[in-house]
């Protein structure tokens, strides 16, 4: 059930009720108690309280019908981002597929969220390539420092939420710089909704999402001058940019340009039942060569691959693969972090 601000409830479970004082998600509200208390409360825990309903009902038949229809389009809801804790994400805009279900997170309704993590109001414009056709699902403005969620979406619908377009317009009634319109296309795997993996922990959502960068803020352009308007069109054209998945590399990343990968089967499939030992082999050298691709793509200085102990024949084809790479270094990694079964490539930078 969706609240509003100011709405009285009671809580299911136990005694006592509050008042909605802040909407933090589609399924959290902040709740000021009987008390005098504030704490977060999940809607599912609460029912609205019956008095409440009852004075509005006798206060809504003495307004006009037409008033009372512009209650029909629920608000979408808006909040602030992560209001517990520091933002470890780069400020920008991010797209954000949130499960209802956390604890199991390939089943249930997903919500689909802008997230605004900049000091500048948003403006967006939202349009989904459906078969070919382009429709316009949404408009609207985010507040800074703010989260909309736009639509709450199930399984089914996944497809048509990962190709489209989003327009940008950022605003400040006194801002130290103006920025040009963004212009975004949408364009994700489909697969990626599919494997608990995609879901990850984060500080802009309550919940585990798979996120998705926009656009950063240190990369706007910032229209400057009168010489910059006349060529808005042709910058426009420049600004372009393409919502991707994140290099692969950066699902490993555990430091500053450093990232683990663990080569073990089990953590790169879900299901073996059936595989071949040369098929399982082949995975695992698949899974190297793209990650070594991604690590050095991104300029990263070291990964270590996890390949295990075993006969040896992983780690054999590893070094075999690197062979064919310059630049590169292996080592064993560290025995005290990883035992005898794990090794290093480092990547080092070639003067010109």
């Amino acid at each position: 059930m969706k609240f509003k601000l100011g709405d009285k409830v009671k809580f299911i479970d136990e005694v006592g009720g509050g008042v909605v004082t802040k909407i933090l998600d589609s399924r959290l509200v902040n709740i000021k108690t009987d008390d005098g208390f504030e704490m977060p409360v999940v809607t599912s825990e609460l029912m609205p309280d019956q008095r409440d309903l009852q004075t509005q009902d006798t206060i809504t038949t003495s307004i006009p019908s037409t008033v009372q229809n512009s209650d029909d389009n629920e608000p979408e809801f808006i909040s602030d981002i992560n209001p517990w804790g520091n933002i470890k994400e780069e400020p920008g805009v991010y797209l954000a597929f949130e499960p209802h279900e956390q604890q199991w997170l390939l089943t249930g309704d997903i919500d689909v969220l802008l997230v605004n993590n900049t000091p500048y109001e948003l403006l967006f414009s939202l349009f989904l390539n459906i078969g070919g056709k382009i429709e316009g699902v949404d408009f609207n403005s985010v507040p800074a420092n703010s989260k909309i969620v736009i639509e709450t979406i199930d399984r089914e619908e996944i497809e048509k939420w990962t190709s489209g377009y989003l327009q940008l317009l950022f605003h400040s009634d006194s801002p130290d710089k103006v920025y040009l319109p963004v212009h975004s296309v949408i364009d994700i795997q489909v697969s990626r909704f599919f494997k608990e993996g995609s879901y990850r922990a984060n500080t802009l959502l309550n919940g585990k999402a798979i996120i998705v960068m926009v656009i950063t803020q240190n990369t706007l352009v910032v229209a400057s001058d009168c010489e910059t308007e006349r060529k808005l069109d042709a910058e426009v054209e420049k600004l372009k940019t393409k919502i991707t998945d994140k290099p692969l590399i950066d699902k490993y990343k555990t430091g500053q340009l450093e990232a683990v990968v663990d080569l073990h089967i089990g953590e790169l499939i879900d299901n073996i039942l059936g595989l071949s030992s040369l098929e399982m082999l082949k995975i695992q050298i698949d899974t190297f060569k793209k990650v070594l691709e991604s690590t050095i793509k991104s300029n990263y200085q070291k990964v270590t691959f996890i390949h295990g102990v075993g006969n040896g024949v992983l780690k054999d084809a590893i070094i075999k693969e690197l062979e064919d790479y310059e630049n590169l270094e292996n080592k064993m990694a560290s025995i005290t972090k990883f035992g005898v079964g794990a090794i290093d490539v480092v990547i080092s930078i070639k003067d010109n």
